[in-house]
């Protein structure tokens, strides 16, 4: 429950400062990860065709969110008023640190 209302807060003030394009996919309704992917192996499998060069970078920042302090996170969001107004709205100033992976 706590998940769903800090999404719904983040998402209305991304939305609201024009910080999400339309390209998103994600955090916007009606947009998954999966279709992007699919959409960028389309691209990325038309350009080899081609024969057009392709360098493609993957990064898995999973471990980032799992081992960074949520405390220096929400220092890092108070910088752009959004931890500010999501702490708010929610009921929590801060929260626990994860737990290490």
């Amino acid at each position: 429950m706590v998940e769903r209302l800090i999404l719904e807060t983040f998402c209305g003030h991304a939305k609201g400062k024009k910080m999400i394009r339309s390209s998103q996919h994600g955090l916007t309704k009606g947009k998954s990860c999966s279709n992007n992917l699919i959409a960028f192996c389309d691209e990325m499998t038309a350009m080899v065709d081609q024969q057009r060069a392709v360098t493609i970078f993957c990064l898995d920042i999973r471990k980032v969110f799992a081992t960074v302090s949520h405390r220096i996170s929400l220092q890092n969001l108070m910088k752009y008023g959004l931890a500010e107004q999501t702490a708010r709205e929610t009921g929590f100033l801060l929260v626990a640190d994860p737990p290490p992976v």
